[in-house]
């Protein structure tokens, strides 16, 4: 390989490593997004699954990771450093074996997953009591933004502990459908209502969180997809730089 071409590659790999990094950062700001946002239907599978909560570990981790192979890439190829060039391809190879495992997991996981997620939600209608918890408030913010009652329909409140044991006719004030009228508007807790039919939104949360997870599915693959494809492209540039540079260091061997 010319010397211009090695160059060229050198300088590729360079971008492309950059990129790298850049992608880790955010994924591994994804997995922190995980971890402690506590305004999104994410929150509730956090604090109520131990699955989401190492999900997100894992997230931080190959972000972490991909950043740090971005950066000894990015010395390796400026420097022509042969050990870092074969270590950067080792882990990007052993990354891309890793995201291909999880994504083929998660996918045959998938009816499972939805099965998981549905138990933690209902668990925690019965349970819910109104308290300053993080996971009632949560769950309380997503029917009020996505205007839903219940997993599949307000009838899952039935079960609830607080209201089957009550003498007063209450439903999650989150439910409350401003269009309708009623008692004054809360945001979280418990309501009473005189009327025989409370004044709430007949349709099930499911529906709106399924749409939000495809919705941002096309995020999170393009994420992934992206990735992906820099380290592949990362990995055929440091083998070619690596290559070029072992033949340059025998060249420059004496001859006798």
């Amino acid at each position: 390989m010319g010397k211009g071409c090695i160059t060229v590659t050198k300088y590729f790999l360079f971008l492309f490593n950059l990129l790298f990094f850049i992608f880790g950062a955010l994924i591994m700001g994804f997995g922190l997004w995980v971890l402690f946002d506590n305004q999104s239907f994410i929150a509730v599978l956090q604090e109520s699954s131990d699955t989401v909560k190492v999900a997100s570990y894992i997230l931080i981790g190959v972000g972490s990771l991909s950043m740090a192979m971005g950066f000894f890439g990015c010395i390796g190829a400026i420097y022509e450093i042969r050990c870092l060039l074969g270590l950067y391809f080792t882990c990007l190879l052993l990354i891309l074996i890793a995201q291909v495992t999880a994504g083929v997991l998660i996918y045959f996981q998938r009816d499972r997953l939805k099965h998981e997620m549905s138990n933690i939600i209902k668990g925690i209608i019965v349970n819910y009591t109104g308290q300053n918890r993080t996971t009632e408030h949560t769950w309380d913010y997503i029917q009020k933004t996505m205007k839903c009652c219940g997993w599949t329909g307000p009838g899952n409140w039935t079960e609830n502990i607080v209201i089957r044991n009550s003498t007063q006719r209450l439903y999650p004030c989150s439910c409350r459908n401003d269009s309708l009228p009623g008692t004054d508007i809360k945001l979280v807790g418990l309501c009473e209502h005189l009327s025989p039919n409370p004044p709430i939104h007949e349709t099930g949360c499911i529906t709106s969180v399924e749409k939000w997870l495809l919705d941002n599915c096309g995020v999170i693959l393009g994420i992934c997809v992206g990735v992906a494809v820099v380290e592949l492209l990362g990995m055929i540039l440091s083998m070619c730089l690596c290559k070029s540079v072992v033949q340059e260091d025998y060249t420059k061997v004496p001859k006798y």
